[in-house]
């Protein structure tokens, strides 16, 4: 007998071996959200769970859980649906229902009763985190704390606030750490950051935290605020759809993560308030 080798187009049984084309990820022209599903599905840094993260109507995150719920079940105002990739606050008259993952997340305490179906399911997941920690496969995140807080006021905000677009929004990263959401070629997040050496860059300077419509007023305070409002729209928007120079010319790629910002509140986001602009030197009165 004389041994056979397999053919390099075949498996060890002689079987063919079918190569499938890869076909690249495009959003639909037509689609309400430019955010492709891929990549967005993560793991609750509380828990561990996998969360589904979609955009809401007016453009803010929001982490669901996977799973669907039956509607008779759960209480109306925990009812979302998905539209087009875009998450609603209701219910879509179906008989299957989403919720928020805060709902069921082991580490977020209820304030007000959820109802059987939503308690059993926390104690679930509860048992399920205490197993992951036991076994070592998940280190629960430590608790959040402003990172501004231990920083020096002179330093650059970890959380600057940012004004663009006739608009306050707080960043998630500072200003050298933001990084473009656009999906590169290989299918991966592009790597270079939004603020760009070569293109017109804004001015840290003292505004008034003013409160936008449906806001309380605060007391007359100064806050440090990077303006861009000065810069031509195109560039603003840029930065408002958080894309480096190259991704923001280029109009088929498409986000792969979800833009990191958030509507600024002077109540809600109080510890990131600063009085004094960065890189700037205290007066006497402040050393004292």
């Amino acid at each position: 007998m004389h041994p056979t080798t397999a053919r390099p187009d075949c498996h060890w049984d002689g079987s063919p071996r079918t190569a499938y084309p890869r076909r690249p990820l495009r959003v639909a022209a037509t689609s309400p959200s430019r955010l492709l599903r891929t990549g967005q599905s993560g793991r609750c840094r509380q828990c561990g769970h996998r969360i589904d993260r979609y955009q809401r109507v007016d453009q803010r995150p929001i982490a669901l859980h996977p799973s669907e719920l039956d509607t008779s079940q759960i209480p109306a105002p925990y009812q979302w649906h998905l539209s087009g990739g875009i998450a609603h606050p209701h219910s879509d008259g179906s008989a299957w229902c989403r919720i928020p993952h805060q709902m069921l997340c082991p580490d977020h305490t209820l304030t007000v009763p959820a109802g059987p179906c939503i308690e059993a399911l926390r104690r679930q997941l509860a048992v399920r985190t205490r197993r992951l920690i036991d076994s070592g496969q998940f280190t629960p995140a430590a608790p959040a704390v402003c990172e501004t807080a231990s920083r020096s006021s002179r330093e650059c905000p970890a959380w600057p606030v940012v004004q663009l677009l006739l608009g306050r929004y707080l960043a998630d990263a500072p200003l050298d750490a933001i990084r473009c959401v656009a999906q590169t070629r290989n299918r991966h997040r592009c790597p270079r950051p939004v603020l760009d050496p070569s293109r017109p860059r804004g001015a840290w300077t003292l505004l008034p935290a003013t409160p936008q419509r449906g806001q309380l007023t605060l007391p007359a305070t100064l806050m440090a605020v990077y303006d861009l409002s000065r810069l031509p729209y195109a560039e603003q928007l840029r930065w408002r759809t958080q894309r480096c120079p190259a991704h923001a010319a280029t109009l088929g790629a498409a986000d792969l993560a979800l833009a990191g910002w958030q509507v600024f509140d002077p109540l809600l986001h109080a510890a990131h308030l600063h009085t004094r602009l960065p890189h700037t030197r205290p007066t006497r009165g402040e050393e004292a």
